[in-house]
């Protein structure tokens, strides 16, 4: 009893330190100023020069944290394929799933850094032109269960996917839009 009445005491002392006189900070003077000035700038969520679009990382949102937004401007990625939209992710709802990032077809397909992350979406140098424009090889199953979470528009409707089925390669051409 007496071991755990010490315990009390001092960590109520080194709050009370903590507090009232910056015991222990950690944190420099140049962000502690940022912090209380309001100068911080979030990190970036989405990243629109890789994002294709598609819309699959709102479909599988389970909190419908992630909306479509109109873009200006739609942009022409390949042939037959415009982006006219941009996901917008709202940090309030997001529950940090990760499944945004699991389910971007450039992360999931691609292998790349996906467009959508809920912490940080980092440095990426992906260019989604040049992606939907190369053939990709994808299990069967891995297409199956990604398939339930894309969008209608998705990547898995365009040409240029190659389907690994028992060794075989099978090209997936008969999938385009009508």
């Amino acid at each position: 009893m007496k071991n755990l009445l010490e315990i009390m005491l001092k960590g109520a002392y080194d709050n009370f330190k903590r507090i009232f006189f910056a015991s222990d900070r950690v944190t420099d003077i140049e962000m502690r100023n940022a912090i209380l000035n309001g100068e911080v700038k979030p990190e970036e969520k989405v990243n629109e020069e890789s994002c294709i679009g598609c819309g699959g990382c709102a479909n599988v949102c389970p909190t419908g944290a992630i909306t479509m937004k109109p873009l200006q401007e739609p942009i022409t990625l390949a042939n037959g394929w415009v982006k006219d939209e941009i996901p917008e992710l709202d940090p309030l709802k997001c529950v940090v799933c990760y499944w945004c990032h699991d389910f971007c077809p450039i992360y999931a397909l691609y292998e790349e850094t996906g467009a959508i992350h809920p912490n940080n979406v980092g440095d990426s140098d992906v260019n989604p032109n040049d992606l939907i424009n190369k053939p990709i090889k994808i299990s069967q199953d891995k297409m199956a269960f990604i398939a339930q979470y894309i969008s209608d528009k998705s990547v898995l409707s365009r040409k240029n996917i190659v389907v690994e089925d028992n060794n075989e390669k099978n090209n997936v051409e008969g999938l385009d839009e009508s």
